[in-house]
């Protein structure tokens, strides 16, 4: 890619998305965690401690390289996309909720995203000066993710109407974003493109279905119902890959490092439609009533 694409218009393009993700939100969204605590703390223990955990385990075993080691940790450390909440919508959970983890999670990852990503620096790089994360380029994240939000919603405080025309069509650009990210990524690197989905596209498909399965059955065991643990999925399970790419691409100056968001990004609308449909198909197994019961009535 272009220097000035990833340095001006990659950073630009993310917050206007980021700006979007902003109008979808309002300070209710934050106060509403005290009505539904255990759902919104057991989804972010599911996503901050047992997801990275598991992306550090499948980087151990699968001998990951070390660029596409911190790379998967980059994208586990990175909060649920927007698009959770079409997903939510589409299966019936609780959008509400989903919202609510999006506001809790864009805050909380501008803290918890660097400390993950340079525990994975210093833990999987034998020269860490390759690439870092200095206090400079920390407060890079924080800027990137917070003050964009906190312009959308403003713009939604003060005008409403005005949010609502801009909704759609940054929703259309966040996802051609995407798709023009993922291409210029691969590009870049199109002579070694294989040998990294060879290299991460196993540890990619799994830790997409170990996000989905723990942001569902995690909180089903532990009581949550059926509708909050959907939601709980799909903002684990989609990840933000656009934001994880554009922080590798700009911040860490790194192309093998967004491999692993690039190959997810490819996975994880496919891998969520399946999960969303067994999930769906289980919930509605559940409700129909046996011939055992029904001979009783």
């Amino acid at each position: 890619m272009d220097s000035g694409i990833i340095t001006i218009m990659l950073p630009l393009a993310l917050a206007i998305i980021m700006i979007g993700l902003g109008l979808e939100l309002t300070p209710k969204d934050f106060a509403r965690v005290t009505k539904h605590p255990k759902a919104v703390v057991i989804a972010l223990f599911c996503q901050l401690v047992l997801l990275v955990g598991i992306a550090f385990i499948l980087c151990k075993i699968l001998a990951l390289p070390p660029l596409l080691a911190v790379g998967l940790m980059l994208l586990a450390a990175s909060p649920g996309g927007s698009t959770a909440n079409l997903f939510s919508y589409l299966f019936k959970g609780d959008i509400a909720l989903n919202i609510t983890l999006t506001a809790i999670n864009s805050v909380i990852a501008a803290l918890t995203l660097p400390l993950i990503v340079n525990f994975s620096i210093q833990y999987f790089m034998n020269d860490a000066q390759q690439i870092s994360m200095q206090f400079s380029k920390i407060m890079q994240v924080f800027a990137i993710i917070l003050i964009p939000v906190a312009i959308g919603m403003t713009i939604r405080r003060y005008a409403p109407h005005f949010s609502e025309k801009l909704n759609k069509p940054l929703r259309i650009f966040s996802v051609v974003f995407l798709v023009l990210i993922i291409i210029g990524a691969i590009a870049k690197e199109r002579a070694h493109i294989v040998e990294y989905i060879a290299q991460v596209g196993i540890a990619t498909i799994i830790f997409c279905i170990c996000s989905l399965f723990i942001g569902y059955f995690v909180p089903r065991f532990l009581g949550i119902s059926s509708a909050q643990a959907r939601a709980c999925a799909f903002e684990i399970g989609i990840h933000n890959s656009t934001l994880a790419m554009t922080i590798a691409l700009t911040v860490m100056n790194n192309t093998t490092v967004a491999m692993p968001a690039a190959v997810y990004s490819i996975f994880m609308y496919f891998f969520a439609a399946i999960f969303g449909m067994l999930i769906s198909r289980l919930a509605s197994n559940q409700s129909v009533p046996t011939h055992s019961s029904i001979s009783k009535l």
